[in-house]
């Protein structure tokens, strides 16, 4: 494979759900709202081809629309206006990130796809598109080039090109094409450093 998929999710949340693990009996399911894809090559110079930024339209188990909270739009900017111009249904989503990846294997900062793959697809009442053999973590990239395990949790995606002290295009946090983005500047930076073989993301 000459290149590998780096993505990262945004949810739905409300004030206070992470705190209650979104078990409140308001809080939304978090399913996925918006995905952001970045296809890195893992050939010479190890560029970044595409990137490829969808919104998702956000349903509960009824297939209701589910309002966005004001949280979730301060922290991400995403609005229903965004949404009612953007926004596909989950499984027109997934099929396109499957497109997007062309086989690849996906990696995310963490374990995005139960997010994007698994809740979203139960709550949609939907099967899995992608099997969950496709996915990464890039936390195990990053141990194995030397990233410290104390700092892996300190870490969020969005800081990752910080810690590297990358340069780049400014990146918003919480927009899930920039934060992956910030994944792939950083696992560039790590190939061409040789910490990481393009193997390790094959």
């Amino acid at each position: 494979m000459d290149h590998a998929i780096v993505f990262d999710c945004e949810f739905l949340t409300a004030e206070g759900a992470p705190q209650r693990f979104w078990c409140g009996p308001y809080d939304p399911d978090p399913v996925i709202v918006q995905i952001g894809l970045v296809r890195l090559g893992l050939s010479e110079g190890f560029p970044i081809a595409e990137t490829l930024r969808l919104h998702v339209l956000p349903t509960d188990r009824h297939g209701g629309r589910v309002p966005l909270d004001p949280l979730l739009t301060r922290l991400t900017g995403i609005t229903e206006d965004i949404l009612d111009e953007d926004g596909l249904p989950l499984a027109e989503a997934l099929a396109r990130t499957d497109r997007f990846a062309r086989g690849a294997r996906l990696w995310s900062w963490g374990k995005d796809e139960f997010n994007m793959v698994a809740i979203s697809c139960y709550v949609d009442g939907i099967p899995p598109p992608i099997p969950v053999t496709r996915f990464g973590n890039a936390c195990h990239l990053l141990l194995r080039a030397g990233m410290p395990y104390e700092d892996l949790g300190q870490t969020p995606s969005n800081r990752l090109s910080a810690y590297y002290r990358l340069d780049h295009p400014p990146l918003r946090g919480h927009d899930a094409l920039d934060d992956a983005l910030s994944a792939a500047y950083t696992l560039r930076h790590l190939l061409g450093e040789g910490a990481l073989a393009p193997a390790d993301l094959a």
